[in-house]
């Protein structure tokens, strides 16, 4: 059972790095001074989720999915 531990520990900190850098590669969601006017409503703002930003927010979700699973997995003391 230690192996299954140590595997799961490793995979758990590879996604911890990997969560971290996709976080810090994410835009802000302030639009500046254009979203007071409404002009942050664009072609590009209205297809986000097709974008590179959706996708990194869809691994983000994803990721941060798994981290709570497996931080869950490894707080058991079962294996």
């Amino acid at each position: 059972m230690g192996v299954v531990r140590t595997i799961l520990t490793v995979v758990f900190i590879i996604i911890c790095i990997a969560l971290t850098v996709i976080v810090l590669m994410q835009e802000g969601k302030s639009a500046g001074l254009g979203s007071i006017s409404g002009a942050a409503e664009t072609y590009w703002g209205k297809n986000k989720g097709r974008s590179m930003e959706g996708k990194l927010v869809k691994f983000t979700t994803l990721l941060v999915v798994l981290f709570i699973v497996l931080s869950a997995v490894l707080n058991l003391n079962m294996i």
